[in-house]
């Protein structure tokens, strides 16, 4: 250990970039600017490797080049080092939505992951629009779902009412000034603070979750032979964010997607009118078991008078 605490001019010194070291900074700056791998890098992970859900082969793949690339790159020791998933891999391979009447157009959406496909190719059927009480407890979703128990069989199935999303012009600050930095953390602050909701304006939390009444909805709707379910996207400009069946069970829920608040909007307000709306889905998902084994990519930037120690630099 150097002790340069104990000769302070020396330490003043030491932090005067040398020569050899103002050297290496030109170096780096140079490579970044003339020789960038960013974006190349992304255009493979994206356009070629994505997307690629964990347990997916596509995930593989990506990890396999990553490792390939680090080494080209000087690196050593490149490796895909196992760990244990816990769930088989899945895969959607295609999807494809449509409305055929009263009007024709495509409609948009993403699958929903872990969630099984049109087992029969392509379905056509009526869509039903689901909409459990607002705030509901378990007594009330149970006899909202027996009320229309024999309206769901067969049937295309909205799960959720269709709230608009609106568009926001004015996008919020990306960060908070320091007034309300300060106010945040200032331990005499009472009611709302700044950016959010105070104790005293807060909403209690509904009876039942929403985690909890999509998993009783699944049940229901796989019980009583629905042949799809379409999720509310409920973002804006078109958005979808389609994570996963958290039971990570195909038996335990319908072919699933999350489509774009604009076309959820549009069916669940034909219905609403009273016209009745044909939709087609054909949905192709695959399960890969191989996936319960999954690999961090890992190659080493060797060192030298240090080599066996670790530096993280992120996380």
């Amino acid at each position: 250990m150097r002790r340069l605490w104990l000769i302070p001019a020396l330490l003043l010194v030491a932090l005067v970039p040398t020569a050899a070291q103002q050297d290496i900074n030109a170096r780096i700056r140079d490579e970044v600017q003339q020789r960038s791998q960013v974006m190349r890098s992304i255009h493979y992970l994206t356009d070629l490797y994505g997307p690629r859900v964990t347990g997916s082969p596509g995930l593989k793949a990506a990890g396999e080049w990553a490792v390939t690339t680090m080494e080209s790159w000087g690196m050593t020791n490149g490796r895909m080092e196992p760990w244990e998933f816990g769930h088989p891999g899945w895969v959607n391979e295609r999807f494809s939505a449509h409305i055929l009447s009263p009007v024709k157009d495509q409609l948009t959406a993403e699958v929903l992951a872990w969630t099984p496909g049109t087992s029969a190719g392509t379905v056509r059927a009526h869509a039903f629009h689901l909409v459990p009480p607002e705030r509901t407890t378990p007594e009330q979703l149970a006899a909202y779902l027996e009320s229309i128990k024999s309206q769901v069989h067969g049937r295309i199935v909205l799960a959720g009412p269709s709230i608009p999303a609106p568009v926001n012009l004015t996008p919020p600050a990306k960060r908070r000034d320091e007034a309300q930095v300060q106010a945040l953390f200032d331990p005499n602050r009472t009611g709302a603070t700044p950016g959010g909701r105070g104790r005293g304006g807060a909403t209690p939390p509904p009876p039942m979750s929403a985690a909890e009444i999509g998993r009783r909805v699944d049940e229901f709707l796989v019980a009583n032979g629905a042949l799809v379910r379409i999720n509310d996207a409920r973002r804006e400009h078109g958005q979808i964010i389609a994570f996963d069946n958290r039971t990570f069970d195909l038996t335990r829920t319908l072919p699933t997607v999350v489509m774009r608040n604009e076309d959820y909007g549009r069916i669940a307000r034909l219905l609403a009118d009273g016209t009745p709306v044909e939709l087609e889905f054909d949905i192709v998902n695959r399960i890969y078991p191989e996936g319960r084994t999954q690999y961090n990519a890992v190659a080493e930037i060797e060192g030298s008078d240090k080599r066996d120690e670790i530096i993280m630099i992120g996380g």
